[in-house]
């Protein structure tokens, strides 16, 4: 099949961090660029208050929930992720850290580049588009965390956050401040620590109002509700154009659709793009890598909660992330909230326990509640959760790793790789959160599906399109470029081939922005003339 005039020259399947990114780059170079979203268009009306609507909070779309929120658990991790125009950036807790050295020179990647002084500039550049600043308050959970250094005999290990925030002043809108005039108003932040919900206050930088919106004015189409199922390219390996195929994603009977393009780029993030991939393989892109799939990772995470008893306390004033400790250069933590009133989270929670199997947690935990009727009893019957409980995100950089495979229904399953496998039950995670039990007068909690099922929580899930040297060692090159196939690039969460350690969104940009910068303008680039 030949074709001589293209729909686009690059189709890009997601609008996250990487698909944004890619889709200004790509448009500033003079190519026709169409950006496809499964998830919808929010406008901040569209944002819940809380998180108890579910219908407008979680995306369960064939149960009637469109939002922006997905939970989704498998054997070995439970993932949390975005939904919608603008992908993670809609419901992440806004915080842009810079990874520290282990993450260049571990995992997969190790010896592609010299990742540390090669990223420095895409570092810089991703920070001032995402109009990153300094948490500029502190609030009682930043002081929480500054208690928890002092304790430490560490005071420096804390610091504020970068954070894509517009602060400005509270309530006050404004014209761009960011893009010289080019980019929407913005509104100063009001501390209501609503970010993870979507911010209806213009006031969070989300990536619709930067990266996509100028991507727009020079003519980058978004479609959104629309999933792609399929990618056919028109020649073996690629280099005569792609067919994409996409369905409505909020129908029971969608209607299906295609469009042909040069180049296809991969950004749906971790649970779209691997997914679709891993299909692929088995049909349309048999030549894709075997290691699709291998490398997931999760920052080696721990989230939880501890609940005061005190009435007259309030986490919830702030925003969603204002600090971090740096425990050492492959630990760290955030202390997390949510706005008053968000505390859905409340249902799932369990007394913080270890235990090798499923009976001897299970035995702990009614110890827990036996032992301890009263802090349990207040804690369940707590006047607002959210309002009283900080929560706490623990990472490490230490390597551990899943891999995906397909199951027998056509979906995903999860399987240990190499290294050792995320766990529920962090000694350290759970040492500090004793610690920050005495300084909040409260009670450690963590997720049922961790105390009964030992699963942990992500919300940093990470790889599975990883960087090799060869298509026997990665699915993609050191430039993003996929094996074996043309002008056909992974740019999101997939990509990241190392555990981080901190949030991995500024890294997600950072490098996507450098492999765009070796992208030749339409009309140098042979495939394209």
């Amino acid at each position: 099949m030949e074709i001589t005039s293209f729909d686009y020259d690059y189709v890009i399947i997601g609008s996250g961090f990487g698909g944004s990114v890619s889709a200004l780059r790509l448009s500033e170079k003079g190519y026709k660029v169409l950006v496809i979203e499964k998830g919808k268009w929010f406008k901040a009306d569209d944002f819940p208050k809380t998180n108890w609507d579910l219908r407008r909070w979680m995306w369960l779309p064939k149960l009637g929930m469109q939002g922006l929120f997905k939970l989704t658990f498998y054997r070995h991790v439970a993932i949390v992720s975005g939904v919608g125009v603008g992908g993670g950036s809609l419901v992440y807790a806004n915080t842009l850290p810079v990874p520290k050295d282990e993450f260049y020179n571990s995992g997969h990647w190790n010896g592609l580049a010299n990742w540390q002084e090669e990223l420095k500039p895409f570092y810089h550049t991703a920070l001032k588009m995402l109009g990153a600043e300094k948490h500029p308050y502190m609030s009682r959970s930043d002081k929480a965390m500054q208690q928890l250094a002092t304790n430490w005999g560490r005071p420096e290990a804390f610091e504020k956050t970068d954070v894509a925030i517009y602060f400005g002043k509270p309530g006050v809108t404004v014209d761009d401040p960011y893009f010289d005039g080019k980019g929407p108003e913005r509104t100063g932040c009001i501390l209501c620590g609503g970010c993870m919900l979507g911010c209806r206050y213009n006031s969070k930088n989300t990536l619709d109002k930067n990266y996509l919106h100028l991507a727009q004015q020079l003519g980058c189409d978004i479609i959104a509700e629309k999933q792609v199922y399929d990618v056919v390219p028109l020649n073996e390996d690629g280099s005569a154009g792609y067919e994409i195929k996409y369905k409505d994603a909020l129908s029971y009977f969608p209607k299906k659709g295609s469009v042909t393009a040069k180049g296809v780029i991969f950004a749906g993030g971790v649970l779209g793009t691997v997914d679709l991939l891993l299909k692929l393989k088995q049909s349309s892109l048999p030549n894709l890598s075997d290691s699709v799939g291998a490398g997931i990772r999760t920052n080696s995470e721990s989230l939880i909660g501890v609940t005061t008893y005190d009435k007259d306390v309030s986490y919830s004033e702030g925003i969603a992330i204002g600090s971090i400790v740096n425990i050492d250069n492959s630990r760290h933590l955030e202390p997390v909230k949510y706005s008053e009133g968000a505390g859905f989270w409340r249902i799932f929670m369990a007394p913080m326990v270890q235990g090798k199997n499923f009976f001897i947690r299970f035995y702990r935990m009614l110890k827990d509640y036996f032992l301890h009727p009263i802090d349990n009893l207040k804690v369940f019957f707590v006047d607002d959760w959210s309002k009283r409980t900080q929560i706490l995100l623990y990472m490490e950089s230490i390597d551990s790793a899943l891999s995906f495979k397909r199951n027998w229904f056509g979906g995903m399953k999860t399987k240990v790789d190499k290294g050792t496998p995320p766990t529920a039950f962090n000694p350290k995670a759970q040492e500090i959160a004793h610690e920050m039990e005495k300084i909040a007068n409260g009670k450690a909690m963590v997720m049922s599906t961790e105390t009964l099922f030992g699963i942990p929580t992500t919300a940093h899930i990470l790889g599975g399109a990883c960087m090799g040297a060869d298509v026997e060692s990665g699915v993609i090159d050191s430039d993003n470029k996929v094996f074996n196939y043309r002008n056909m690039m992974v740019c999101d969460g997939s990509m990241i081939s190392a555990n981080p350690g901190v949030n991995p969104s500024l890294s997600i940009t950072a490098i996507t922005e450098r492999a765009m910068s070796k992208m030749p303008v339409k009309n140098e680039h042979p495939d394209f003339n």
